[in-house]
């Protein structure tokens, strides 16, 4: 919360972490046991400035004006699930370009200073505005509208070379495979894959021959069935791991559907039954709780379970990317009452992980612009 301060002395934003338990929480899942890449997951990509709107009865028709007391405004693009998974403990790397305007700056501090993303392989580009997604949020659904200008100079050359070591490393294989990915695979990295909606609807095949540098993708359930030409999901699924080590097809408010190629293991476990207020970066809160899951070796159905977990929390509330839930959410939920002790029993598992600094009483980041140096 911004603080008062004396008439014309401009206010100092407060980034203070709300996830205090991140750090033990990683310790846990890593065991301590001998030396371990400086990241466990290290991603590129584009960093949106999101403003959400909310409590909207629709969209306004022209020449006409709604005022709501809803407004969100946090990190989108690849910072989703950058922050999900820093969330969780994860020790996140991320290279992108940033604007050198307010929005720029808002973010950079926030995914560093906030958030606990390391930023090293990052940049600010002089003369280049932030990307910005406008979401209006009403009945259950969303409209968005977004003004993206071309970074100047490449993007996929900011990780360097040699990239950083990593346990994971994530790429969305919706464009060209960067050089990294094939570089890190090498190494030993987990490559987890995932992509967005063909806005074109050709929905091309060498998209999927991308899949070749993946060791697990993560499409929704939409997109795996019409890049496979198929009608379900498990058939979508069963297309998919014929290319892939490991396929999971997400399936929204349906749960999920995993299958293992190298094991043989195959689940399908269903949503976690909360009410859902924003599905704004659900897709990649799950993604991040499967990350953790796989880094952690949890057997197939609780990596979806987990996912499903972190991803039902996060709809629970208007915020984007800072409604990802951090250890304290997860535990309050489990001494909540939300759902039926027979539900929970199914996530008995995840006490393990929940750091002994995780209380019941989380704090929450505010989903709100502060500006900032």
């Amino acid at each position: 919360m911004t603080q008062q301060t004396a008439p014309g002395v401009p206010p100092e934003p407060s980034l203070a972490d709300p996830c205090a338990e991140r750090g033990p929480a990683g310790e846990r899942l890593r065991g301590g046991s001998g030396p371990a890449p400086a990241l466990d997951v290290f991603l590129s990509g584009r960093v949106f400035m999101d403003m959400i709107f909310t409590g909207l009865p629709g969209l306004p028709p022209p020449g006409t004006e709604l005022v709501t007391d809803g407004l969100g405004s946090a990190p989108g693009g690849v910072a989703n699930i950058a922050v999900a998974m820093s969330r969780l403990g994860l020790r996140v790397g991320l290279a992108a370009p940033f604007g050198d305007d307010m929005f720029g700056a808002y973010l950079w501090r926030t995914l560093a200073e906030q958030e606990g993303v390391d930023l090293g392989l990052s940049r600010r580009v002089r003369g280049w505005p932030t990307p910005v997604t406008v979401s209006m949020a009403y009945d259950s659904d969303r409209s968005m509208v977004t003004y993206a200008r071309p970074v100047p100079g490449p993007v996929d050359d900011l990780a360097g070379e040699p990239p950083p070591s990593a346990r994971a490393c994530f790429v969305d294989v919706d464009r060209p495979v960067p050089p990294w990915i094939p570089a890190m695979r090498g190494r030993g990295a987990l490559v987890f894959g995932d992509l967005g909606w063909d806005q074109t609807g050709a929905w091309p095949a060498e998209v999927l021959d991308r899949l070749r540098h993946v060791d697990v993708f993560l499409p929704n359930a939409a997109e795996a069935m019409a890049y496979t030409r198929t009608g379900t999901p498990l058939e979508a699924a069963e297309a998919l791991a014929e290319r892939v080590p490991v396929v999971v097809v997400k399936r929204g408010g349906d749960g999920a559907i995993a299958i293992d190629s190298a094991t043989g293991e195959r689940a399908e476990v269903g949503a976690l039954p909360v009410e859902a207020l924003d599905p704004t970066g659900a897709g990649d809160v799950f993604a991040a709780g499967f990350v953790f899951g796989t880094l952690a070796g949890l057997p197939l159905a609780e990596r979806l379970r987990f996912a499903n977990l972190c991803a039902g929390l996060s709809v629970r509330h208007h915020s984007g990317s800072l409604g990802s839930p951090c250890w304290g959410e997860i535990a309050a939920f489990g001494e909540s009452g939300e759902v039926p002790e027979s539900v929970l029993a199914d996530y008995a598992f995840v006490v393990q992980f929940i750091p002994d600094a995780a209380d019941d009483s989380p704090v929450r980041a505010e989903p709100t612009l502060r500006i900032g140096g």
